[in-house]
């Protein structure tokens, strides 16, 4: 039905229009992303913070718990806490906070006491009992 010079023609004709595309797809793609360039500090919380945990608890809708807390603060403004002990965290919800609760779960499990361990003399005995 066609001629095959003229489904060649056809061929050539579409790989130069997605090459095209694809050149201009890679300029657009190489301006740079914007980043997220926030500053983010992890600590435990101080007497200071009272009024922003309060506040993380009052949009949470719950008690605020009980002992120290691991806090996110993103560019100053305390936006998560986790208590030391366990338990569950304080987002606020108006903030991206999804990415900062490993970190603080991290931070804690670093910052709680580790268990004791048995002299190394106790320790040598049972290995070779």
């Amino acid at each position: 039905m066609y001629d095959v010079g003229f489904r060649q023609m056809m061929m050539n004709d579409r790989i130069d229009s997605l090459r095209e595309a694809g050149r201009r797809r890679v300029h657009a793609q190489v301006a740079a992303p914007k980043a997220e360039t926030s500053e983010i500090e992890l600590r435990l919380c101080r007497a200071s913070d009272d009024p922003a945990l309060e506040r993380l608890a009052a949009l949470a809708e719950r008690p605020l718990p009980f002992g120290r807390l691991v806090v996110a603060l993103v560019n100053g403004t305390l936006v998560a806490a986790l208590p030391l002990g366990g338990g569950c965290a304080l987002r606020d919800p108006f903030a991206k906070t999804a990415h900062l609760l490993p970190l603080l779960e991290l931070r804690a499990s670093q910052l709680r006491r580790p268990e004791p361990r048995r002299p190394w003399a106790a320790r040598l005995v049972r290995r070779h009992a």
